[in-house]
């Protein structure tokens, strides 16, 4: 299993320097989490691009900064937005090519918005659409809050768009909605294409691996079964650790324990 950690990690830290720190404690592979809009700018892509070359990263996928947005922009009724919110997400396409990044990753709409469910797996390949025009495949994440929380939407946009279905299978984010990673993953796992990992225990939903009681070797175990061959990256809040340091030793002790 190829391991790595998000710059949504070391949030709010800025999005180049988490990525610079990333890079400098020995991680590999990342996620890197965009947290403004100025950061689609060229001349900040080439920032981030620099820091890439430079430490021989390997950048896997983004998550747009527009989370919270996405049912007011892409998953509404009013034209305008679903353009600009395209047009946006267009751009995290190049930027992904430009990276490297295989997927971009999205939250989706609310489960009280205006579509219902079948336009809104339309919705869904429009933005699909619009990121693989430079090779990028867009992820649903199973959000908390979000229509993508409940399993059952989850197995009908797979029986709707069959393999176009592709999912970022998030791991606090299944605890926080009241299941446990692995009913996703029997609900869609065939469809997960990346992981959010992160540990938790009875009085904490959201820890760094390896500090709460979740079976990580249960977890890759299980993802052989559908001959996943993606990342898994650490993706925690800021509140799970009390230091940078804590990160990357939790990075590294669950690599050695994964070999």
């Amino acid at each position: 299993m190829e391991l790595g950690v998000s710059t949504s990690c070391l949030y709010p830290l800025e999005t180049e320097k988490s990525l610079e720190l990333v890079t400098k404690n020995g991680v590999k592979s990342c996620e890197i989490f965009f947290n403004a809009t100025c950061e689609l700018e060229p001349y900040f892509v080439d920032i981030l691009y620099r820091i890439k070359k430079e430490y021989g990263i390997q950048v896997i996928s983004l998550h747009p900064t527009l989370s919270l947005a996405e049912s007011f922009m892409i998953f509404s009724a009013y034209e305008r937005r679903i353009q600009e919110g395209l047009d946006k997400y267009r751009r995290y396409g190049e930027i992904a090519a430009k990276l490297g990044a295989k997927y971009v990753i999205m939250h989706g709409g609310k489960p009280n918005g205006v579509l219902d469910d079948d336009e809104y797996c339309e919705r869904f390949l429009q933005v699909a659409d619009v990121v693989s025009q430079n090779g990028a495949v867009l992820l649903q994440e199973n959000v908390f809050n979000f229509r993508a929380n409940e399993i059952p939407f989850l197995k009908y946009m797979v029986r709707n768009l069959g393999e176009k279905a592709n999912f970022c299978l998030d791991v606090k984010q299944s605890i926080r909605g009241g299941y446990t990673p692995f009913d996703v993953l029997d609900a869609v796992g065939a469809n997960v294409r990346h992981l959010h990992i992160s540990d938790h225990n009875s009085s904490s939903d959201c820890l760094l691996p390896l500090d709460g009681a979740f079976d990580f070797i249960k977890l890759f175990e299980r993802m052989k079964d559908f001959d996943y061959d993606g990342a898994a990256m650490i993706e925690v809040y800021s509140w799970a650790y009390k230091n940078y340091d804590q990160i990357f030793s939790s990075y590294k002790n669950l690599r050695d324990k994964i070999g």
